[in-house]
């Protein structure tokens, strides 16, 4: 009879600890089908095709570098410097002007380049498996204009909805503030500034 009063708080244990496993597994399951569920409901998108000269012709020689030949900006750089800075606003592809991020999936990573745990509009992002450096990763590119962008990486266990990390190649972001912010309204004092000097 002892064997077996010993048993039961051992066995109440086992089901509290597998019955909460079972909870948290829920819950995330129901957060991650609500992330992937809002990005479903978006169309497909319209690709942009350019030769490689009017690429040229469009992109500063280090986007086109990162665009167009899946090169990397370097790390902790001044451009990583400014997206730090950046508050409230859209992300855009400097290659086509599509939006891919956005500040609410945002965040600070550490790891010297633009940190995303996910996209703005998924529909705009598509992913491909790269072996450049001699193993693979998850190449992330621009769905309409087939722009390289960088890389994600999963599992990292960084606190966000989705445990991703889309590293990506600040140099090409173009970034808008959101309407009402002080980096707003300074853009819309220099378009003021040169419309008075014409």
């Amino acid at each position: 009879m002892r064997k077996l009063s010993a048993l039961i708080p051992v066995a109440f244990l086992a089901v509290t600890l597998l019955s909460s496993a079972w909870i948290n597994s829920v819950l995330a399951d129901e957060k991650d089908s609500k992330v992937e569920e809002s990005k479903k409901e978006e169309k497909p998108v319209k690709t942009v095709e350019k030769t490689e000269e009017e690429w040229r012709k469009t992109l500063t020689p280090e986007q086109y570098r990162i665009l167009r030949e899946a090169g990397t900006e370097r790390s902790h750089g001044k451009v990583y410097d400014e997206f730090k800075k950046q508050g409230a606003g859209t992300y855009y592809c400097a290659g086509c002007d599509t939006e891919l991020f956005s500040s609410n999936e945002k965040f600070d990573s550490h790891c010297g380049w633009p940190s995303f745990y996910d996209p703005s509009k998924a529909k705009n992002v598509i992913t491909d498996t790269d072996y450049i450096l001699g193993y693979p990763r998850t190449e992330v590119r621009c769905a309409v204009c087939d722009g390289h962008l960088g890389h994600v990486f999963e599992g990292e266990g960084f606190d966000t909805p989705t445990d991703k990390r889309y590293c990506i190649n600040g140099t090409i972001l173009k970034f808008v503030p959101a309407e009402g912010t002080p980096e707003a309204k300074k853009e819309e004092e220099k378009k003021d500034a040169k419309v008075t000097e014409e």
